[in-house]
């Protein structure tokens, strides 16, 4: 199967990407990330994607614009919606990239994150794919993540200490004093 995975960052890509892979699928990375905050933090999440592709040899697109006004436009005054507008955004600009590219299936490695709501993720990523005509494959990948962040670690790869956003960023903090 040719497949387009979504990328956030290169942690929680490099146990999905062995997997499918092994499963025989054609693997091909697209990374899209418009929550991420500060600018800063979504250039080191992009470079350790474009290491990670050099690392593993997989053919990578990049969406490079920051998009960060559209993401707060779409979220702002819905904060406690923020993660189900956030994953339609992504999972939305995947399938409609995969569409075009006419790839099999897309998924996302917000599969693999037990920080994600995976109920909610299965549910953006079906819907999506129905209005899209193309298949969401899903499965709960949060067993794996253990074995990404070390072998994140074990490579060098930027580590990142919250999701993205810049709420995530801020409850990050809040109680650190």
């Amino acid at each position: 199967m040719k497949m387009l995975l979504h990328i956030c960052c290169g942690v929680c890509a490099v146990a999905l990407i062995k997997k499918f892979r092994s499963a025989g699928h054609e693997v091909t990375g697209y990374f899209t990330n418009p929550n991420i905050h500060p600018y800063q933090e979504f250039k080191k999440r992009m470079r350790a994607v474009e290491v990670l592709a050099e690392q593993d040899k997989i053919k990578v697109h990049y969406e490079k614009e920051y998009g960060l006004k559209d993401f707060l436009r779409a979220v702002v005054f819905k904060e406690n919606e923020r993660c189900s507008i956030c994953y339609e955004i992504r999972l939305q600009k995947t399938a409609e990239f995969a569409k075009k590219h006419r790839f099999d299936a897309f998924t996302s490695t917000l599969t693999i994150s037990p920080q994600q709501d995976q109920a909610l993720i299965k549910s953006i990523g079906t819907e999506v794919a129905k209005k899209e005509g193309i298949e969401f494959i899903y499965e709960d990948a949060t067993d794996l993540y253990a074995e990404s962040k070390e072998s994140a670690k074990k490579r060098s790869l930027y580590r990142q200490q919250y999701c993205g956003c810049i709420y995530s960023e801020y409850e990050r903090y809040q109680n650190k004093g």
